[in-house]
């Protein structure tokens, strides 16, 4: 079978010139890229959704740390260790919601005051070398997420998404779409149903996008279409990704997500959440504890910049909404499936997992 890695394009890699990243805001008219040359472009690009999906913005963050790093090597060890923890800083107030920006800057925060007694110059090589680990980590996490999650799909039927966990949403290969992306590459017969995700159209502009790229079947439709489908019997599966799990299994994503699990188990079709263990936050016990990124109301009232709404009318954003886990029949993740009860079954992956990751 063909390797589908995510089509010909790359959601964000390190370059001699900076980072750079597919803007995801041009997608599907134009595959333009930006080569963000300071900390701060790269947390503007992660402000203004240029780039999005909890891992690839983990990926980003610890780039951004790197960069500054690098930028910096020249100066002495005091200010070039205070434009580091700057940038962390900086990077940590971009987006509230997904864990892994904090978990990348945290890593790419112990290391550098690890390295506190070494010569700047060799201090950003490590850390530059620690953001490629991040990227390359998170590529083999959703290939092995891939690998675990396959087999709970069907070997022939429609398996329905919401928003975009795909390549585009990590550095590589994606975790609901790696899902399916395993299961396409093991020779299962898979079409999926994305739903579009109103406001900012996820599922339409680029789910759509990259699953065309390779050629794996798809069904576009609106967000109220998915109950239709589920009671028709039409959806074998829902497997979806995740910004921020809680300790009891409790999962935050996509604003829409929670409406679409509760369709789920009222037809009995089992509903999956795909995610790395760095999307795991083992310091809140349930997702009433996680923070909702609340965005500008422009993004409901416009449309492609023109307005679909009477102006000055209240708008409320919410980009998230959270899971309940007894909704989930499984969370995929790369040490393998986690089972009810989420309490007991999550803890025990991290044993199994790269103590780097955990």
């Amino acid at each position: 079978m063909n390797d589908l890695r995510g089509g010909s394009f790359r959601t964000v890699e390190w370059s001699p010139s900076g980072v750079v990243m597919l803007d995801q805001r041009r997608l599907p008219a134009e595959e333009v890229y930006l080569t963000l040359a300071t900390p701060e472009e790269v947390a503007a690009a992660i402000r203004d959704m240029a780039v999005r999906g909890a891992p690839a913005i983990g990926v980003s963050a610890a780039m951004g740390v790197a960069l500054a790093a690098v930028r910096a090597r020249e100066l002495a060890q005091a200010d070039y260790a205070a434009r580091v923890e700057s940038a962390c800083d900086l990077l940590a107030a971009t987006r509230p919601t997904a864990v892994n920006l904090f978990w990348a800057i945290e890593r790419m925060r112990r290391l550098h005051r690890s390295l506190g007694g070494e010569a700047p110059p060799r201090a950003a090589e490590a850390m530059m070398r620690e953001a490629l680990a991040v990227r390359r980590e998170d590529e083999e996490a959703c290939r092995a997420m891939g690998r675990h999650g396959a087999a709970l799909l069907p070997d022939r039927g429609t398996v329905l998404t919401h928003c975009n966990a795909g390549a585009l949403a990590t550095a590589g290969y994606g975790t609901a779409l790696g899902v399916i992306r395993a299961a396409v590459e093991s020779g299962k017969a898979i079409t999926v149903l994305a739903d579009e995700t109103r406001p900012f159209l996820q599922g339409a502009r680029l789910t759509a996008w990259e699953l065309a790229k390779d050629g794996i079947p798809v069904r576009l439709i609106t967000d109220n279409m998915a109950g239709h489908f589920l009671s028709r019997g039409d959806v074998a599966a829902v497997v979806v990704g995740a910004d921020r799990i809680a300790a009891n299994g409790d999962t935050a994503n996509k604003i829409g997500t929670y409406g679409v699990a509760v369709l789920a188990r009222e037809n009995g079709v089992p509903f999956y959440v795909a995610a790395p263990l760095s999307t795991i936050d083992m310091t809140l016990a349930s997702g009433e504890q996680i923070p909702i990124e609340e965005r500008s109301p422009r993004e409901v009232t416009h449309l492609a910049g023109h307005p679909i709404a009477p102006e000055g009318v209240e708008v409320s954003n919410p980009a998230f909404d959270v899971t309940p886990h007894r909704y989930i029949a499984a969370i995929i993740t790369e040490a393998g499936l986690a089972r009810p009860p989420y309490d007991a079954s999550l803890k025990g992956l991290f044993g199994q997992a790269n103590p780097a990751r955990g």
